[in-house]
């Protein structure tokens, strides 16, 4: 059953006789570029994209060792030879797992209580030690930077043997922050003036729809725009959230529950605020080990947060009371870990600014439609489909009365959801086919006088994954699966009636591979991998990008660069 195969599959790379290693306690840097013949991970993503000045670079810890729970403080001090405005922050981290066996584990870096980075780990194997390279633009976290501030690095990693089972692969990071300095060729961008995070130096974990992570603040009296980034990870039973099925079929199906229906909800107050998606994430030891070497699924090493609008709340925010910003995950099982990062830009003239949300019909997430057409024969066999949908539509409004008059801002997001799952079980056969798709679409108006600006943003997380378990006459076992994951993000203007692409990326990863195992349930061998990864994204003055990746059998084997991004514009 798919529910359960990660655990099957993640002993794969112990089954063979592991190697003695003695820890080199040192990262062992991985070219940021691709390199062929490598099985190192790697993805087709560009490296964030750098100012012309030269940058000032501040270590944040260097070959940490993570062999335990404990999280590693960090001391920041800012930069002394160039204390902004900055063109661009851009953290890079470099990490190595020593060969052995160890699961993928999760990462995350906070500094003065804010999360700078979040992923999850390569898992190694006896005869291969990963190292990977990882690069986030924190900008938008400047006001962090400012002063000196304090911050752990969290990577939990079980180091030792449990149950007969040595888990010997320990993992080591190096961080740095590179700052660059503004110019007249690269001005600094307006950045959030304040930046809240919660929970501080952690994340929280829900386990139920009712379950809530959550911060109390009272902010600054002067906010005019505010934003929520969310990073929201499934664990534990969620891991494979969208492989579920509703609970009176999960038993036959020998699934997990609660459908393949996950969202998150924002709520101010107790009031709703905003929806986010829940993107399927899948870790290097998730369903087939293999299917992830060298080229991991999207964003796995390395997320990139959800942002929630909540400008249409500025002047509740900001009146002086405090107030609670919540986010819940409904069908949430066991469960999401959960960082939120409010950021808000303040008034550079007025100490208070008034206003009001004048519209909100946004209420609670809409249980899921859902339709089971499952067919059970005399020998007990199970064919058919559980299809299960959702949709949402609502409008939020508000203004603020700034010192450059009243400005109105309105959030309209229709956002869609479906999840369809076809089945074939047999004594012999264990068949589960997923065709599941997410999509968002926001159109955030901003009215100051006679001045409009519209932005129209659309995502898209489209999935298919077939997971074929055969049995042989013999009694051995193949296990078949094939991926497909995508994201697809754009944003556009409206240009005198006609939509403008300010940026866009398409990332698609294809993966196959088949696990065989022997009578004796042994794992024994699996078929060369076939996995493609490819990036395209398109930036407005900027251009086009384009670069897919080919690996067989664990190994990088092709780069392919290009500039097919029309269909992006």
């Amino acid at each position: 059953m798919l529910s359960s195969v990660r655990n099957t599959a993640i002993a794969l790379f112990g089954a063979a006789a592991l190697v003695a290693v003695v820890p080199a306690q040192v990262v062992i840097p991985n070219p940021p570029s691709p390199q062929i013949g490598s099985s190192n991970p790697v993805s087709a993503e560009p490296l964030v994209s750098r100012p012309s000045t030269t940058p000032c670079v501040v270590t944040l810890f260097s070959n940490l060792e993570f062999i335990d729970f404990n999280d590693k403080p960090i001391t920041y001090t800012p930069p002394a030879d160039c204390k902004g405005p900055w063109a661009k922050v851009v953290l890079t981290a470099d990490f190595t797992v020593t060969a052995g066996r160890q699961y993928d584990r999760t990462a995350k870096f906070f500094l003065g209580g804010a999360n700078i980075y979040f992923g999850t780990t390569a898992e190694p194997r006896s005869a291969l030690s990963p190292s990977w390279h990882i690069e986030r633009d924190v900008t938008d976290l400047s006001a962090l930077f400012k002063d000196t501030q304090v911050g752990v690095a969290s990577i939990a990693n079980y180091y030792g043997v449990s149950g007969g089972v040595d888990y010997n692969g320990a993992i080591y990071s190096s961080a740095t922050l590179e700052f660059y300095p503004a110019s007249f060729r690269d001005p600094a961008p307006a950045t959030p003036t304040a930046v809240y995070s919660f929970p501080t130096n952690e994340t929280g974990r829900v386990s139920s729809s009712t379950d809530t992570v959550s911060g109390t603040f009272t902010l600054p009296r002067n906010t005019v725009r505010a934003y929520l980034d969310l990073v929201t990870q499934s664990q534990s039973s969620d891991e494979f959230w969208y492989t579920c099925v509703p609970n009176d079929v999960a038993n036959e199906l020998e699934n997990c529950g609660n459908t393949g229906f996950r969202q998150t909800l924002v709520t101010i107050d107790g009031t709703p605020a905003g929806i986010a998606p829940v993107y399927p994430w899948i870790y290097t030891g998730g369903i087939d080990p293999y299917l992830w070497e060298p080229i991991p699924g999207v964003q796995t090493l390395n997320f990139k947060p959800y942002r929630v609008d909540l400008t249409p709340f500025a002047a509740q925010l900001n009146d002086g009371s405090s107030h609670t910003v919540a986010v819940s995950v409904y069908n949430a099982d066991s469960g999401f870990d959960i960082t939120g990062s409010l950021l808000l830009f303040a008034d550079p003239f007025r100490p208070i600014v008034t206003g009001a949300t004048t519209k909100n019909t946004l209420t609670a997430t809409a249980a899921p439609t859902i339709a089971e057409n499952l067919k059970t024969d005399t020998s007990g066999n199970i064919t058919g489909t559980v299809n299960v949908t959702a949709s949402s539509k609502y409008t939020i409004g508000g203004y603020v009365n700034t010192s450059f008059g009243r400005v109105d801002t309105t959030v309209e997001q229709t956002g869609t959801f479906a999840n369809l799952q076809t089945y074939n079980i047999t004594a012999t056969q264990y068949q589960q086919l997923l065709t599941q798709t997410t999509t968002a679409h926001q159109v955030t108006t901003t009215r100051n006088g006679i001045f409009t600006d519209t932005k129209i943003r659309d995502v898209s997380y489209p999935l298919t994954l077939n997971y074929n378990q055969l049995g042989n006459a013999d009694g051995t076992t193949a296990i078949t699966t094939t991926v497909n994951q995508q994201n697809i993000d754009t944003l556009k203007q409206p240009f005198f009636g006609l939509p403008i692409t300010l940026a866009a990326s398409h990332e698609t990863i294809q993966a196959a591979d088949t696990l065989n195992y022997n009578a004796a349930g042994n794992f024994v061998s699996h078929t060369p991998t076939a996995t493609t990864g490819q990036y395209r994204s398109f930036q407005l003055f900027e251009g086009c990008y384009d670069r897919t990746l080919t690996s067989v059998n664990s190994v990088l084997t092709a780069i392919t660069d290009g500039k097919h991004c029309d269909d992006l514009k």
